[in-house]
């Protein structure tokens, strides 16, 4: 019987199941939604804001997969991102700004408020549909900027394990060493 060798490929690359990306996709969506309606067509702004909600998700999604092979692709692209959700947050909190809207305090009851809804174990868009139909432009930066406080942090977190396990394991080409030397230590043992 042939012996099985060393795997060196991790298995991972399955980004539907990080938190960090299923929240990403409710802050395209919800991005998305608030752009078409409270940003003109042809703003510079509007087109920005989604790509940025875009970039936060598709490299989460595309770091996720690379991680099969290179460490190093998956933490520049969790960087990336994270930077890509930075600007969103920016951008939420400049169109309070210039307009004269109140952002809310991390502490207050709305703030609170939209910080459980951006817990709930099935979080979806559809957890804040009803708030996007029925709120007024200040409410829903504010929530955005709830959610995007909450993604950054898992992202922050998801980067942190990423250093440690490096540190720990190395990378694709350190355990394909690693893999070829017990191989032939194993072999050379069976001689």
């Amino acid at each position: 019987m042939p012996e099985s060798p060393e795997k060196f490929l991790q298995k991972t690359g399955n980004y539907r199941a990080l938190h960090a990306y299923r929240k990403a996709e409710v802050i395209y969506d919800y991005t998305f939604r608030f752009c078409e309606k409270f940003l003109a067509k042809g703003d510079r702004t509007r087109d920005q804001m989604i790509q940025a909600a875009r970039s936060g998700k598709q490299n989460i999604a595309e770091g996720s997969k690379a991680s099969v092979t290179s460490t190093e692709t998956e933490i520049k692209l969790m960087n990336v991102a994270r930077a890509s959700l930075e600007e969103l947050l920016l951008d939420y909190q400049d169109f309070l700004r210039v307009r004269d809207f109140l952002q809310w305090e991390k502490n207050s009851k709305e703030a609170l408020y939209a910080r459980k809804l951006g817990s709930a174990p099935n979080e979806s868009y559809e957890t804040y549909r009803s708030f996007m139909d029925t709120r007024p432009p200040e409410v829903l930066a504010n929530i955005a900027i709830c959610l995007l406080h909450q993604t950054n942090y898992l992202l922050d977190q998801l980067l942190r394990r990423l250093e440690t396990d490096f540190v720990a394991k190395g990378g694709l080409r350190e355990r394909m060493t690693r893999a070829r030397l017990n191989h032939r230590e194993s072999r050379a043992q069976r001689a």
